[in-house]
Parts: C-alpha cells; structure tokens; sequence
C-alpha cells in the first residue's frame, strides 16, 4: 500500500479509501444493493490486512447502520490511532424540520450520534455532505470548528458543490481563525470530469485533498457496456447521474477496455490508475460489495499510464450536465 498527505495535514492516508455506503441494512435505506453486517466485516477486514487505513461513511448511509457496522469491525480489527475515520453530515436523519442541514443545532447533534454509533471518541475527518442554501456558512464554520476545538473531530472537509461556495467556506474560515477544511470529497472518474473546470485547480492552489468518489462511474467503468449487475438496474441515483450522456460515454468505457486488453489487466485498474494520476487527487474512494472488489484497486497502485494513454482515454469527453450537488 502507499501512503500520503492528505491536503495540507500531517495526516498519512492509503492512496485508497473504502468507501462504506455499501455497508448497512437494505430495508432502511434507498439502496437495496446494500451488504449485510456479516459480509461488510469480511470486507473491512481484508481491506485493513492490504493496507487501507482510510474509511469513509455517512450518517445517512443505511439510516445510520454503515456507521454501526463501521465502527464495530474496526474496534474488532483495527488500531484506532493508525485508522483514519471519516463521516458525513447534511441529510435528514428523522422527520421534522430541523431533520437535516448545516446548522449549528443538527452539527452539534449529529455529530455525538454519528460517535455513538461509530463506538468512538472522535473521527479524523468530519465532513459535510452537501451546501446549505438556508444556512449561512459562518454559522456553519463556527460549529464545525467548536466540533474540533471539542475533540470531537480533528480536521474538518467538504463535498459536492461548486467552486465559488468551497472558496467562501475557506474564506470565511480563514477570515474569523476558524478551523478550515482541508479535503475536497468530490464526483470525479473517467465519464465525468466537469471538477477539472473549477474544483481541482482550486483545491491544488489552496493545498486542498481530493478524494473522489465514484471513481469508477457505479461501475460502468469496470464492464462491457452490454452488462449489467443487481446495482446497475436498481441503483436510481447512479442511474440519474449517467443514463443522460451514456451515448457518449460509451465511447470512452470502449477505450478502457481497449487500453486495459493491450495492458493485460482490468478496465477497473485502467479507470483508477487514470484518476489516481490526476492531480492533485489524494485517495479514490473504492467501494466494495465483494471482497475480490478490492483486488483491481489495489493493483493499480502500480500502473502508470503514459500520455499518450491518458490522452487516447480523455479525447472522447464531451461537456457534462453537472450532478451530485444536491
């Protein structure tokens, strides 16, 4: 496994996260694909033996029992002070109108229900999962930085939004000597690149960790194009984010698949060594719902693709409408 900074930090993390919303209870969510806590453990474990210390879940993932299974199978398996835990904040976790959001009243209190579950004092990362339109960001950067100055996190990072919000939310930060956030958990791979417009040049400028999820498009990437998985016909999310364009998309899982045959190694280790090449990316966040899925991330840690390769991979994008903000 290699290892990195994340951001700005002094933090070391896998150059790989597992991602963890596979992990949780079916009938309590909208993801029926979801794995059962037995399987996730088997996961999480085999993903601690190969090296990977860096874990991100969600509050809202399965109603919270991503974050149960999470917390359990690395309190079994896991050196807390080497793991590196992240979670997420934004969505409505009951009914009522102070369900979900960014204000200083769900921050304060989501946070001590996502350690409850998690079975732990504080996470690495804390994380908002969304941009509050009926929040001011300041009173969102103070009660993320009261979470730090609490214990209760020990660096703070963003997710999906534009540019010109992620920049105020730095801004405002630096500007009151609040706690800032130092990664960018944001939708990038192969068949969607609209963050290099405006995201990663900011993020590389501002010394800012990028862990993109998604890295292998809900796994369009990873298959002939004719195929399909239990996911692909019922996942309604990863659906509306790519059956617009699939037309044009195709092109490019063609040339995956093209450069993986000429190589002798999987699309999926094509499609990561790409974005695990782009700068200044920090740590795809994989997901799995199989433990060989963690088997093609691993291996393409050592693939380096030439330019030319990256080139013939790239050339078929097209603009893409913008998805996964709200």
């Amino acid at each position: 496994m290699e290892y990195t900074k994340l951001g700005n930090t002094g933090l070391d993390v896998s150059r790989l996260c597992l991602g963890c919303m596979s992990f949780g209870d079916p009938n309590r969510w909208i993801h029926k694909w979801v794995i059962d806590e037995e399987n996730s453990r088997t996961i999480i474990k085999k993903a601690l033996d190969l090296g990977i210390n860096f874990f991100d879940t969600a509050n809202v993932y399965s109603d919270g029992t991503s974050e149960e299974i999470v917390g359990r199978a690395l309190k079994d398996f896991g050196n807390r002070d080497e793991i590196v835990l992240a979670t997420k904040v934004y969505f409505p976790m009951h009914e009522g109108p102070n369900s979900g959001g960014l204000s200083r009243k769900a921050i304060l209190s989501e946070i001590d229900k996502s350690l409850k579950r998690l079975g732990t004092d504080y996470v690495d990362l804390y994380q908002i999962h969304r941009w509050d339109y009926n929040t001011s960001i300041e009173e969102t950067m103070e009660a993320l930085h009261d979470v730090v100055k609490a214990g209760k996190a020990r660096y703070i990072g963003a997710s999906a939004m534009y540019a010109w919000q992620f920049q105020k939310a730095l801004h405002v930060a630096e500007k009151n000597g609040w706690t800032r956030f130092v990664s960018m958990q944001n939708h990038l791979n192969l068949i969607y690149r609209e963050e290099e417009r405006e995201m990663l040049p900011l993020c590389k400028e501002e010394k800012i960790g990028v862990i993109p999820y998604s890295p292998l498009a809900s796994g369009r990437l990873t298959r002939d194009w004719s195929e399909t998985t239990n996911r692909s016909e019922t996942d309604q999310v990863a659906r509306s984010k790519y059956d617009s364009t699939a037309d044009k998309d195709r092109l490019i899982v063609d040339r995956v698949g093209e450069v993986g045959e000429k190589r002798g190694v999987s699309r999926a280790q094509i499609a990561l060594a790409w974005l695990l090449q782009k700068e200044p990316v920090t740590a795809p966040i994989i997901g799995a719902t199989k433990i060989t899925h963690l088997d093609d991330p691993v291996d393409a840690l050592s693939i380096k693709l030439t330019a030319e390769e990256i080139a013939y991979l790239e050339e078929p994008y097209v603009l893409h409408k913008i998805v996964g903000f709200k």
